[in-house]
């Protein structure tokens, strides 16, 4: 693994948070300084993990799949998350225990920005 960011996953990147800036969800822009793209196919053979094809891990985004085999839609989705966890970690968090998934504000905050892409 690389420490470095890839020509891919910058571009990858600055193509999602243009989705993101457009959409002006947060007062702050998602910063994109630490945050890195990680492919990582064996943590989605997991029983929790196999029904994603990404997952954020505050400014980490994993993806199943290789990154030029991802969606745009899948990257700004999870740059989304990436977002959220910068302005209100705790809150986004706890939302998830307390209400959820599939009806989560925060997920269907993530979905609206992957449709956007």
């Amino acid at each position: 693994m690389s420490f470095r960011r890839t020509p891919e996953e910058r571009a990858a990147l600055e193509r999602a948070k243009a989705t993101l800036d457009a959409l002006r969800f947060y007062p702050e822009p998602v910063r994109l300084d630490r945050v890195r793209i990680l492919h990582t196919p064996r943590l989605f053979k997991l029983p929790w993990f196999r029904r994603f094809h990404g997952y954020n891990m505050g400014p980490l985004i994993l993806i199943k799949r290789p990154l030029d085999q991802c969606s745009p839609r899948l990257i700004a989705h999870e740059l989304c998350h990436v977002w959220q966890d910068q302005d209100h970690r705790l809150r986004m968090w706890l939302s998830y225990v307390t209400q959820g998934y599939a009806n989560n504000p925060h997920e269907i905050e993530a979905r609206k920005a992957g449709a956007s892409a």
